[in-house]
């Protein structure tokens, strides 16, 4: 592993030292941190404000700081399965929804809450929805994501009418109580709370599970290593608009380190509790310790046989049927280690079975496979999930000369002060980060390598970030975590790779997947020089989808019958097999009542139609410096999709400009007598026919290119304002140096303002910035509030200046997601 970056915390707590106050931390799937703190006030000390803190990983230093309400300190944090709401929960056993506001990654509040007064929450997560996912590692080689990627039948916690799924969550406290909270329809809280058992007593570590019934399983122990570890089966339901919850005891287990005479009362407490995933109920982790050490042992819960006295053998109640017996048996067990801070378990769900564990082997794919422990001498290691067997370790800087074996250097530090160690540590979704937060207060990220230290050749690892990125194109996480591994050398093949595995899909799922592996695409490209240009290719390929999409949904049909195609199919298939240059042409064969629309659409819609017309020109001005793949517009040279799309687009803007000559782009002609779009529209033409999908690709002839030489004495070439770099971490982490920074200050980004791949088709300072959504001018200064995707860099106003109806409508599809599907930040006013 390797030290992505280190963030500071600059208003350390006083008593950040003392062991008693935990710190919380949870990644969420769109890669979004959160974790808390509990800052103490200069002028009373018992003025304690319990914090969350929010960032998103690309912006590390951008840290929204919400001063909780909590009355005790926040002992439980949990993300939802979408990543845009979170759970708080404290020891005094008040629970807190927390969401967005305006969509916003660093603008939240709380919408909802419930409490249970002076119970401490040990234990909270979100009902389950139903979803799970199997990623099979077996068949990494399968040309069909449907193979690689399996929807598992699982059932939700709790459902409605209908079969759909029932939000909500459900908490365990100390006193051994477990309570439900359902979001009903209406947006209120429906509330339940009910003993795990009938004799209830003090629960100090749990952990919650599902299973594929339906049903819920919590682990609970008082924290004795010589008491057993209970399990309880929770079925939660609706009855007369009342929430019902019915328990049961499911079979206990002890810990083996009680049973073995050499360690019978070595280590007395236990400090860790976790299932090994939130969908498997049958195996769990545990850890016991004691001043100085720890021990972990997994434990796997079977159906064994029943043995059945030979006087019933022949007995017809038993019959042929071997009776059996759910039984808890440990799986494995670590030696004596050093005193554990933190456990963090992976989420990536790869099947853990033997078979899997020896495809897994063969294939030498790691993630998923590794769970992360924190020692109190500041180390992390990796160990097998389910072996517990050793595979990598990481010594922070405070440890940075210690190695195994070197005791010396060991105790040196012991009595030098106190370690650096980490109080809370999570795996990223795909297992390839780690985060953890320190006894410092500080935030670090960390990089695990997805070959867990084996060396591999350079298709091995390429394959593992492939089928990596493919499962966060299937799933829609975010793949933040998946580029920290990609070097600027693999860039390209992992780019054309992806395309080759996207184009063996049915149509339907290519459909679906069309523009998430865009931005896939130009997530990659701008990790390295060479493909810097192709990353605004990318961009501008999201925006050409957006709005040909949009201007055909404005197309109706002239008669109420629903014909068998839509005018926008219509207009697809007639544009392709008419080949004619000349656009009046093309449009005879129109139904032009399809096209008929009232004019305020129209002319809402003409900076839309502007910067269609723009970039048309530009590509076409362009086409004959396009020698190397150095320039931006070069993947549009060659691709017959997009040029036919923009081919169409021109054919509509010609037939709404006879109808409404106020949405037509404004070209700036050398000659008055210049029919400017059918100049373009032929010029495309000539270019779409060189690379049509249906016949072989065939280079510009001689009498196009000079053609396109002459453009830019007929019209003034806009200079295209390419979307901005994107100001985030992930292109400087490329290399092996570590960053360091400050929360709160992006100046303190080494190299901030350059040293990234884009940096020369970036603008210069004093140039005009734009609002990259609604391709207008902001001016030089903006005064607009400004909001900028975490992903990409794309900037928008954060409230709109328009009222027609066509373009709130455009503006809305933009509220969640940017275009590329990346999150919302507001941009600082300094910034802005």
């Amino acid at each position: 592993m390797e030290l992505a970056y280190v963030c500071e915390w600059e208003k350390r707590q006083k008593n950040a030292h003392c062991p008693s106050i935990p710190v919380v931390c949870s990644w969420s799937c769109r890669n979004l941190v959160a974790f808390t703190t509990d800052l103490k006030s200069d002028d009373n000390e018992k003025d304690v404000s319990h914090m969350i803190h929010i960032i998103d990983t690309e912006h590390p230093w951008d840290v929204f700081s919400i001063n909780s309400g909590h009355t005790e300190v926040i002992s439980c944090l949990e993300w939802d399965q979408s990543g845009s709401r979170l759970l708080s929960a404290d020891g005094d056993g008040q629970i807190k929804c927390w969401s967005m506001t305006d969509h916003l990654v660093n603008s939240w509040e709380s919408i909802l809450s419930s409490s249970l007064d002076r119970d401490p929450i040990i234990a909270l997560s979100w009902l389950h929805n139903g979803v799970k996912l199997a990623l099979h590692v077996e068949m990494s080689g399968s040309t069909n994501f449907g193979e690689k990627f399996s929807r598992v039948k699982f059932s939700p916690s709790l459902t409605l009418f209908g079969g759909k799924p029932m939000e909500g969550w459900l908490a365990v406290t100390v006193s051994g109580l477990v309570t439900v909270s359902l979001l009903k329809p209406g947006g209120s809280l429906l509330t339940a709370s009910e003993s795990l058992c009938r004799l209830r007593g003090r629960v100090a570590l749990a952990d919650i599970a599902f299973t594929g019934g339906g049903n819920i399983v919590v682990a609970a122990t008082d924290g004795s290593s010589s008491s057993p570890v209970q399990f309880y089966k929770v079925v939660v339901s609706v009855v007369s608009e009342k929430c019902r919850i019915d328990t049961e005891l499911l079979p206990s287990l002890f810990l083996r380190c009680t049973t073995d005479p050499m360690r019978r009362d070595k280590y007395p407490a236990v400090t860790h509790l976790k299932f090994l995933t939130r969908e498997n109920s049958e195996q769990v982790l545990l850890c016991a310790s004691n001043q100085t050490g720890s021990i972990v042992e997994c434990w796997s819960l079977r159906k064994e046989g029943l043995p059945v006295n030979n006087i019933f053998q022949h007995s017809p109640a038993v019959g042929e049927k071997q009776p059996t017996i759910l039984k808890w048996r440990i799986l494995s067990t670590t030696g004596d280690l050093e005193r554990v801070s933190a456990v963090a378990l992976p989420k990536l769900p790869i099947s853990i079975s033997n078979t899997d564990l020896k495809v897994t082997s063969d294939t030498k794919f790691c993630p998923g496979l590794g769970l992360a422990l924190a020692f109190h001498d500041g180390s992390i290691q990796i160990h097998h999930r389910l072996l517990l067997q050793f595979m990598g370790i990481y010594y922070s800087s405070s440890s940075s000369g210690t190695r195994p074996g070197d005791e010396a250097t060991l105790k040196r530090q012991r009595t030098s002060g106190p370690f650096l160690h980490f109080k809370a540590l999570q795996f990223s979704w795909t297992s390839l980060a780690l985060v953890g937060i320190d006894n410092f207060g500080k935030l670090h990220m960390l990089r695990v390598s997805p070959s867990m230290c084996q060396v591999l050749d350079m298709n091995t690892t390429l394959r593992h970030l492939l089928f990596l990125l493919e499962y966060c194109m299937v799933t829609g996480y975010d793949w933040w975590d998946v580029l920290l591994h990609v070097l600027p050398n693999m860039v390209h093949n992992l780019v054309e790779k992806l395309h080759e595995e996207y184009m063996r899909q049915n149509q339907a799922l290519q459909q679906v997947l069309a523009t998430r592996i865009v931005a896939v695409k130009a997530s990659l490209c701008k990790l390295s020089a060479a493909t810097a240009a192709r990353a605004c290719d990318f961009h501008a390929k999201l925006l050409l989808i957006a709005i040909s999409s949009t201007l055909k949904s404005l197309l109706r049909p002239h008669v109420l019958s629903t014909p068998d195609k839509s005018p926008g199919d219509r207009l697809s298939e007639i544009c392709a097999k008419n080949t004619d240059t000349e656009i009046d042409k093309v449009m005879i064969n129109l139904k032009t009542e399809e096209f008929v629309l009232d004019g305020p659409p129209l002319q809402s819609l003409q900076q839309l139609i502007q910067w269609v017309g723009d970039f048309v020109l530009y590509l076409l001005a362009n086409l004959p410096n396009q020698g190397s793949m150095v320039r931006p517009g070069f993947g549009f040279m060659r691709d017959g999709a997009s040029l036919g799309m923009l081919r169409e687009m021109l054919v509509m803007i010609r037939i709404w400009g006879l109808l409404k000559p106020g949405c037509l782009p404004t070209f700036t002609a050398m000659s008055d007598s210049q029919d400017s779009l059918q100049l373009l529209f032929r010029l495309l033409t000539k270019l779409w026919l060189c690379s049509r999908e249906d016949g072989p690709p065939q280079e510009p002839d001689e009498s196009l290119i000079d053609e396109c030489c002459l453009l830019p004495s007929q019209l003034l070439v806009p200079s295209m304002d390419w979307l901005p770099v994107n100001d985030g971490v992930i292109v400087r982490l490329q290399g092996k140096i570590p960053l360091k920074l400050q929360f709160g200050k992006a100046s303190s980004l080494p190299g901030a303002g350059g040293g990234s791949p884009l940096e020369a088709l970036t603008r210069s300072p004093g140039s005009q910035k734009m609002d990259n959504l609604r391709c207008v001018f902001l001016g030089v200064c903006p005064t607009e509030e400004s909001k900028a995707c975490t992903r990409c860099g794309c900037v928008t106003m954060l409230r709109s200046p328009n009222k027609t109806n066509a373009m709130k409508q455009w503006e809305q599809r933009w509220i969640k997601n940017c275009l590329c599907g990346g999150l919302w930040r507001r941009i600082p006013a300094a910034h802005s």
